[in-house]
């Protein structure tokens, strides 16, 4: 896991989760202006670390047919060893 992008990630987060309620206009609004940004700041980066984490290992891949793997193995140079191959059923 790249460590650098969820450091960069959670520091911009953090400033506008936590820097920039400090920050927001005085008036009678304000309590809801740092709430708003508060919450803003959490759920976009939730949402953030999900997919970036979601690419890391995803759950689901390209699904190809049997020729297809064949074909891109023999044209990118990669033998295969087609003992005990079998394809997949065809829904």
């Amino acid at each position: 896991m790249g460590v650098v992008p969820v450091i960069i990630f959670t520091a911009l987060w953090g400033v506008v989760g936590i820097v920039l309620p400090f920050l927001a206009p005085k008036g009678p609004n304000r309590g809801i202006v740092q709430c708003v940004l508060m919450l803003t700041a959490a759920t976009c980066w939730l949402f953030w670390l999900c997919c970036y984490m979601a690419q890391m290992n995803p759950l689901i891949g390209p699904r190809m047919h049997a020729n297809t793997i064949l074909i891109m193995a023999r044209e990118w140079g990669n033998p295969i060893d087609l003992a005990g191959f079998e394809p997949p059923a065809e829904h």
